[in-house]
């Protein structure tokens, strides 16, 4: 699997996250008709700067990204105003404690597998805990912030207290000494025949003797109910789609860990799923474009809401957005060779 499904390392500078595009367009010089010199002309005089209106700004529109990955399709569907505030005005949000926490246990569960098999117990994987947080730490400087006002350190302590608990109750889950991944935090990308690039990284892949995929992805939540799992599996359907598209290889599990709740939801697919994921997909980035070029971003309240970073800016909570159209920054400058797998 390693040799049909690895690839080369992304460039320098490329990442997976959904880039766009944007096209300024600028007046040239200005000049003005003037009355014919004593001393003879062309009767043209350059524009009086003091006493004349400024210049209208450049019109710069939006395009919609290149690109789509798990993530932001599901931003769209929950919120296309959400989707409009990470993906077109990029504005920042602060690092939470459960994401984070997501992040750090997936360090840990990936590294884990360095070890030699017999090696791989919940022991030694509790113990990469504090050194993964260290190295979060100094690549994310902003998770540091979490506990600014924990001087004691007892809230931290107790955050890592939980992540050790994850980390642990995968082992009820999962035995790592059978294991062997073909790939771990894998990054993939395909564009389809309608120019759409789909990307994402993927937690980790298994092939079996006889050459049958799984793909896995850890969850550090609790499971959904039973009527919202098909929402929580369109990310590893995607996921399932990629793969298929770039290799002309259909997975034959999709896996989800949750390390919350203690549960394992499996799901076989077959290329009628990914044909109808791949047309929701279209159907969704139609649904983008329209809005990039009309400026329709329409909030969609729900109880998330409470949650998000960006109530200053929403309509509904009495904000106002940033301005719009503005500058996108162009796709050609994130251009990746189609048909990449492998680390992110």
């Amino acid at each position: 699997m390693s040799a049909e499904i690895g690839g080369p390392e992304p460039a320098s500078g490329n990442s997976a996250s959904d880039t766009g595009t944007a096209a300024a367009v600028s007046d040239g010089p200005g000049v003005v008709a003037g009355p014919v010199s004593d001393r003879g002309g062309s009767g043209l005089v350059p524009a009086p700067s003091p006493e004349a209106a400024p210049a209208p700004a450049p019109v710069r529109p939006a395009v919609a990204p290149a690109s789509l990955s798990p993530s932001r399709a599901g931003d769209f569907m929950q919120c296309p105003l959400l989707y409009r505030f990470r993906v077109i005005d990029r504005l920042p949000e602060k690092p939470s404690p459960a994401a984070t926490k997501g992040t750090l246990v997936h360090a840990v569960l990936e590294r884990l597998f360095d070890a030699p098999a017999a090696e791989r117990t919940a022991p030694r994987a509790k113990a990469l805990i504090p050194g993964q947080w260290d190295r979060l730490r100094e690549t994310r400087p902003e998770v540091v912030e979490l506990f600014a006002d924990d001087p004691d350190g007892v809230r931290l302590a107790g955050w890592l207290a939980e992540a050790e608990a994850l980390v642990e109750r995968w082992f009820t889950l999962e035995d790592p000494t059978r294991l062997e991944p073909a790939e771990r935090e894998l990054f993939v990308e395909a564009e389809l025949e309608s120019g759409l690039r789909l990307r994402g990284i993927i937690d980790r892949v298994d092939v079996a003797p006889t050459g049958e995929v799984r793909i896995v992805d850890y969850k550090t939540g609790k499971a959904p109910r039973a009527e919202y799992a098909d929402g929580a599996l369109f990310q590893m359907k995607f996921y399932a789609l990629v793969v298929w598209r770039l290799k002309n290889v259909l997975p034959r599990r999709l896996q989800l860990v949750y390390l919350g709740s203690g549960d394992v939801l499996t799901y076989d697919p077959d290329l009628a799923d990914l044909e109808r994921v791949e047309r929701r997909l279209l159907a969704l980035w139609e649904a983008i474009r329209l809005a990039t070029e009309t400026g329709e971003w329409r909030p969609r309240p729900t109880k998330l809401c409470g949650w998000c970073d960006h109530q200053a800016h929403c309509p509904e909570f009495g904000g106002t957005p940033p301005p719009y159209p503005l500058p996108v920054r162009s796709a050609a400058s994130g251009d990746v060779e189609q048909g990449r797998m492998g680390p992110d």
